[in-house]
């Protein structure tokens, strides 16, 4: 786990050594145990190492000299299958000199070039210098777990694992102010779009080649595409594979020469990782939880009941609003990007408490998307049978609860709209459905609020562009589960714990997400995965079957953040009146309105006004009037 950048000058002017380490240094949250630099005329490759394997000659920049070929690798991420594909390169007559994953990728691409990639289950992001052929290949993992970002600048590629690198290097910072209205809905800008107007991400799944003083991106690697009819309904099979996978994966992810752990929230998917560590190590499990003072958001005790089971050596500590500024300007130097997810402040909280412990952590991200648990999919199914009724009843029905619910405020205000909104949105289209539930506000509001929006770029705009290529009578269920394993994963989860991991100089890793699990549970019939309307019926049938009894009949919580009662204060509701530069696309007026809606307990807009917050610190922190 580490932070890479580089340099490729089209012209081929010799890359200044100085600007190479000042983008290097930006990055020493990443590594903070060692640095390497690589300079070959007009390329350029920087370094900053978090030592978790072979920590004695896992430096890189590594090159690999031989015959016909020289080649230099500066690398992000963990190959897990690298001892798998060392013996099978040793078989093929390849020697190795080191005990690293890096050298692994190496030897990997001088026996199968690019698609070298195809072979690897890890998480990464890298770039490969071929001096003999003078091709530059970059590479992003399959899922997105590794950023890497790119831009052109005076004939010159940059890319770095952060977009701080590149403005060291001196990019003009502009807002891509087309991006507003998709970041106000979705909490984050999705890939290929950043907010930076000259920078782009490189997509999960992608290589980016240069050659030839050409850039071209490929793509090596997709969720299979399915169809209704070719989905498995063996239960007894899935919960099989799915098992033997999900243990490998873990045991995989525990290969390491440092201390390491994992977060345990308290729900199902950091629970049943934890109970897989705990069966395959002999010595007590390191665990780390976050809880907050308001109840209503606090898992820790489900957490504990864990712990206790499994006999781990626990951790908690707790997020409070009177760090709020704190939490604000952590969430602005680690992304970069202006980032709504609120959800990063206890990532990064759980995060700092675990370095003081370990190196390296297991986390139960991705589980939700791949086991179809989120409960937008009960939605989903929902909205399926709901269509079946008459329209008079579908019609009739939210208007009634709205109306007795008028009276109403705070909790049981927040449960009327939500029924509501459920009935509401399973009479709509997907698309339109998909952009309430995608979103932190009721896309009308926003449309009410915003001004100049005519230059950014709708929901249904990006969707159709993005997601096309689905089947149009593909059920709704599986282009829910593409939409959230294809951007909001990467774009929203995957980014919200790297970034914060990364700010605290711990790695993780994530077991959910190994490909081969991926790729056996895309293509699982609904039926399987969501038995009746209970969520992950799969984990809940094998490896989670065993966890406290209280966990499993808990409704689900997610790892949210009560941003809604913070900004209830007279305090920050002060601060947050004031839009700064942003009043050129938000309305003043209905801004304040809608603060006072969320202060009396009307409607729910706290993730919203957190993600407004980020943005006007944004325009702040880069000094845009």
């Amino acid at each position: 786990m580490c932070g890479i950048c580089g340099i490729y000058n089209f012209q081929g002017n010799k890359v200044d050594e100085k600007t190479l380490r000042r983008m290097n240094t930006r990055l020493n949250h990443r590594g903070p145990d060692e640095e390497g630099f690589f300079i070959d005329n007009n390329v350029g490759l920087g370094h900053k190492r978090l030592s978790i394997i072979d920590l004695r000659e896992g430096q890189q920049p590594m090159t690999l000299n031989g015959e016909g070929f020289k080649i230099t690798l500066t690398f992000n991420g963990e190959i897990y299958n690298y001892l798998e594909l060392r013996e099978e390169l040793e078989k093929e007559g390849l020697k190795f000199t080191t005990h690293s994953d890096t050298e692994v990728i190496l030897k990997s691409y001088v026996k199968w070039g690019p698609k070298c990639v195809e072979k690897f289950n890890g998480m990464w992001a890298f770039a490969l210098w071929d001096e003999r052929r003078k091709i530059l290949f970059l590479s992003r993992d399959r899922l997105g777990e590794k950023p890497l970002y790119y831009s052109v600048v005076e004939n010159t590629l940059l890319f770095a694992s952060e977009i701080k690198s590149l403005v060291e290097y001196g990019l003009k910072v502009e807002p891509n102010t087309e991006m507003i209205k998709l970041l106000l809905l979705l909490e984050y800008v999705p890939a290929p779009n950043t907010f930076f107007k000259h920078v782009k991400l490189l997509e999960p799944g992608h290589n980016l080649v240069v050659e030839n003083g050409l850039i071209s991106k490929r793509k090596y690697w997709d969720l299979p595409l399915i169809s209704n009819g070719d989905l498995e309904t063996n239960a007894e099979k899935v919960y099989e594979e799915f098992e033997a996978l999900f243990f490998d994966s873990v045991k995989l992810r525990t290969r390491s020469d440092v201390s390491f752990g994992a977060f345990l929230s308290g729900g199902l998917d950091s629970s049943s990782i934890v109970a897989a560590m705990s069966r395959i190590n002999d010595y007590p499990v390191e665990t780390f939880s976050i809880g907050f003072k308001e109840k209503q958001f606090d898992e820790t005790d489900l957490a504990d009941l864990v712990a206790k089971k499994y006999k781990t050596n626990h951790h908690v500590s707790t997020v409070d609003q009177s760090a709020y500024s704190d939490y604000l300007e952590k969430v602005l130097l680690s992304y970069d990007d202006p980032f709504g997810d609120s959800s990063a402040i206890p990532t990064g909280k759980v995060s700092e408490l675990a370095v003081r412990k370990v190196k390296m952590v297991l986390v139960g991200d991705g589980g939700d998307e791949v086991l179809s648990g989120y409960t937008t999919y009960q939605g989903e199914k929902f909205a399926a049978m709901y269509k079946t009724w008459p329209e008079w009843i579908r019609k009739a029905v939210p208007n009634f609860i709205e109306l007795i619910s008028l009276p109403l405020r705070g909790g049981l205000k927040y449960k009327s709209n939500r029924i509501s909104g459920i009935l509401t949105f399973s009479n709509l289209d997907f698309v339109e459905r998909l952009s309430y539930k995608a979103g932190q506000i009721d896309p009308k509001y926003l449309f009410s609020l915003l001004q100049n929006k005519e230059s950014m770029i709708s929901f249904p705009e990006f969707y159709h562009g993005a997601f096309d290529y689905l089947a149009k009578d593909l059920d709704n269920f599986y282009k829910l589960m593409y939409w959230n394993l294809k951007c909001s994963l990467p774009n929203d989860m995957l980014t919200k714990v790297d970034r914060m991991s990364m700010a605290h100089s711990l790695e993780t890793r994530m077991p959910f997400l190994d490909y081969r699990i991926v790729e056996l549970m895309v293509k699982v019939h609904k039926d399987i995965k969501m038995k009746g309307f209970e969520r992950k019926s799969v984990l809940r049938r094998t490896v989670a079957k065993n966890l406290p009894k209280e966990l499993l009949s808990a409704k689900k919580m997610g790892f949210g953040v009560p941003v809604r009662e913070w900004f209830k204060a007279d305090r920050l509701i002060g601060e947050l009146e004031e839009l700064g530069s942003l009043h050129e696309y938000i309305d003043s007026t209905k801004w304040r309105r809608l603060l006072h809606y969320n202060k009396t307990g009307k409607v729910d807009l706290g993730n919203f006004i957190w993600t407004v917050a980020v943005l006007k610190m944004w325009y702040k922190k880069y000094g845009i009037l």
